[in-house]
């Protein structure tokens, strides 16, 4: 009888869970209370119209074709990836552009045409964010920081390559221009966090796209979600949606020095429990990790995460999300395009700092996926989302009273600056706030990346993939280590690999001794 495992949240991180324990030997449930897989790669198909919810910047695309080769398969064979150029477009406040990515002579073409005395400085920008992506992800990204001796191992190396600066603090080390301190340090925004205090460990994304490059799935990141879908129910593992974990069943055990808790198996909200074996099987979350230990798990079993220390931390912003169709087409408009507002550093300052919202200058994460894909909407028509930073929850914004009005502001402003003629053509448009990550997504004041990515809330600091706590409980995704971003969650599944039994390892071990 395989030995089961659970995982909770069928996000990107937790179907790369699924799979990574499916290749151990488990028997492994994928649990989540949406109606379809992805988390917040979900998909929205309104009249011809396809609409990525979540991620889809795709810059390290070998970590899926590792979970298909885990099983002797292609993922050519289930997922198309296509090369996007520009990386992003970068769009300022004053209506000039920089087109970033591509090769590294388009990208100091256009470094010379805004300001050729940083080309030098950013071949050694270049050239630091690769020592510190060398450490930072080939040697680590899949590493537990379980231990303080274990940040204290690396500790050198990574106060040798100045990450205790911020992002920006490194982009201004080699670079003049503001513009372009701006262009190679919005980075962390992808991630949930603020360039002006994230950590310069995340300057290892620069390198990470100058590597492997920008991607896109066609058929959108549905696309992937359903290649996923198909290798994990090909290989067994039973998919469970519609189905929310009210609690973590924990066993208690007194038998073992130390250890006085064990993940025992999950209760659903209709009252159904799923257990696993103790010592056997593991309970994996990809839930948020700051709401799973908030909600999800008793007080008393939690010494290492009280209820203060999880207020005390800081979160990442939430996220208003605008999804739109157009009934003609922006030709001119990138796959990826990136505006930047007037008041940049103030705006940040506000959101992350004071938790105020700017009513009138924005900064927008605009998508065009029918730039690379034109069958995501009908035949001569656009498809877009504009993502737009907010603060998240803990600001006290009724969302349901200020959202039509948001929306409406957000649209007025990409007339003007971006997409001439938008009112007249805007069709099948809706939007989600930070209030649909807190109650679909279930994430801690409703944020849209879990906590921050500082330097004291980074490696060890940041939520351990393996419970301080708990025996036999796992944490993947955002709020866990490596990070945000696809391959952040990604690279925290990995971790499992080190950090998690075969099925059946303890039983043969017992046998063979």
């Amino acid at each position: 009888m395989p030995q089961k495992a659970i995982v909770i949240g069928a996000g990107l991180g937790g179907i790369a869970a699924a799979l990574r324990l499916r290749k151990k030997g488990y028997a492994v449930t994928l649990i989540d209370k949406q109606d379809k897989l992805g988390g917040r790669a979900y998909v929205h198909e309104r009249n011809g119209y396809t609409f990525d919810a979540g991620p889809t910047v795709v810059t390290a695309h070998f970590l899926f074709d590792e979970l298909f080769a885990l099983f002797g398969k292609k993922r050519e064979d289930y997922i198309n990836f296509v090369p996007v150029y520009p990386w992003y477009r970068i769009q300022f406040a004053d209506g000039s552009k920089f087109d970033y990515g591509g090769t590294l002579e388009q990208t100091l073409a256009e470094i010379r045409r805004i300001s050729p005395e940083d080309e030098a400085g950013y071949l050694k920008l270049l050239e630091h964010t690769k020592r510190i992506f060398d450490v930072g992800f080939t040697q680590l990204g899949d590493v537990p920081f379980d231990s303080l001796l274990s940040m204290l191992k690396v500790a050198p190396a990574m106060i040798s390559l100045g990450t205790w600066r911020t992002v920006w603090q490194m982009a201004c080390k080699y670079i003049k221009s503001d513009k372009l301190r701006r262009v190679f340090s919005f980075q962390p925004l992808l991630v949930g966090g603020n360039p002006y205090n994230t950590t310069a460990i995340y300057s290892l994304i620069q390198y990470l796209e100058r590597q492997w490059g920008v991607h896109f799935a066609m058929g959108g990141t549905g696309a992937i979600i359903a290649g996923l879908e198909k290798l994990m129910r090909e290989e067994g593992i039973e998919i469970r949606l519609g189905e929310e974990v009210s609690e973590i069943v924990l066993e208690e055990d007194r038998t073992l020095p130390g250890v006085i808790w064990w993940a025992n198996g999950v209760r659903l909200s209709t009252g159904e429990s799923l257990q696993t074996t103790k010592t056997a099987g593991p309970v994996v979350c990809n839930a948020d990790a700051p709401s799973v230990y908030r909600y999800l798990i008793k007080p008393n079993a939690r010494p290492h995460w009280p209820d203060k220390k999880i207020d005390n931390l800081k979160y990442s912003m939430g996220l208003f999300v605008l999804y739109f169709g157009t009934t003609k087409q922006y030709p001119d408009i990138a796959h990826h395009t990136i505006i930047l507002g007037e008041k940049y550093k103030q705006l940040l300052h506000e959101m992350f700092d004071l938790h105020q919202l700017e009513p009138k200058d924005f900064s927008i994460y605009l998508h065009r996926p029918t730039a690379t894909d034109p069958s995501m909407a009908p035949a001569g028509c656009d498809c877009f989302y504009a993502l737009v930073p907010v603060p998240n929850l803990q600001a006290n914004l009724d969302w349901k009273k200020i959202g039509n009005d948001y929306r409406n502001r957000i649209v007025q402003y990409l007339q003007v600056t971006t997409l001439p003629g938008l009112v007249e053509c805007i069709t099948e448009d809706f939007y989600v706030t930070p209030e649909h990550f807190r109650d679909n997504l279930n994430t801690l004041h409703g944020t849209g990346f879990s906590i921050q990515p500082t330097f004291t809330q980074s490696a060890y600091f940041r939520f351990h993939n393996k419970s301080e706590d708990i025996e036999g409980l796992y944490f993947v995704g955002a709020g866990t280590h490596p990070g945000a971003g696809m391959p952040g969650v990604l690279c925290s599944a990995k971790v499992l690999d080190r950090i998690v039994p075969d099925a059946n390892a303890e039983t043969i071990a017992a046998k063979s001794g």
